[in-house]
């Protein structure tokens, strides 16, 4: 494994929809929604081994206290392998210092993200309007 883990928006549809659907997310139902938002994004960290996407994570920032972290994907074949840490790690790099760094995760990426710190805000309740069917 080689792998590289930068900030950078130099990503394809074909490669992104590939990672989308390889994790079942509905948001590769909307390739040219998706490609615009990651490529919008604040921040945009991407995974590749040997030239190829494996993994990326998305921040959507007012660049100053707040930072939301929406996406944050692994090729199912190198979970657990370290990619996601190295990629919040270089997303740290940037928001570690914020006021606020937010995020919604359920299943096993709540045990992911509470080993990298995060944990329950309060007395909150997630809630939004979802046009998706995998949660």
């Amino acid at each position: 494994m080689n792998v590289t883990i930068k900030v950078s928006k130099n990503i394809n549809q074909e490669e992104v929809i590939r990672l989308y659907r390889a994790n079942q997310w509905s948001s590769a139902d909307k390739p040219d929604d998706l490609l615009h938002a990651l490529q919008h994004s604040h921040t945009l960290v991407t995974a590749r081994d040997n030239g190829q996407l494996i993994g990326l994570a998305n921040a959507i920032s007012d660049g100053y206290l707040m930072v939301y972290y929406p996406h944050m994907l692994v090729l199912p074949e190198y979970q657990g392998k370290g990619v996601g840490h190295l990629i919040m790690a270089k997303m740290q790099e940037k928001y570690k210092d914020f006021h606020m760094q937010m995020l919604t995760a359920d299943g096993k990426a709540i045990d992911f993200y509470e080993k990298l710190g995060f944990e329950k805000a309060g007395k909150t309740q997630s809630m939004w309007i979802y046009k998706g069917d995998e949660h």
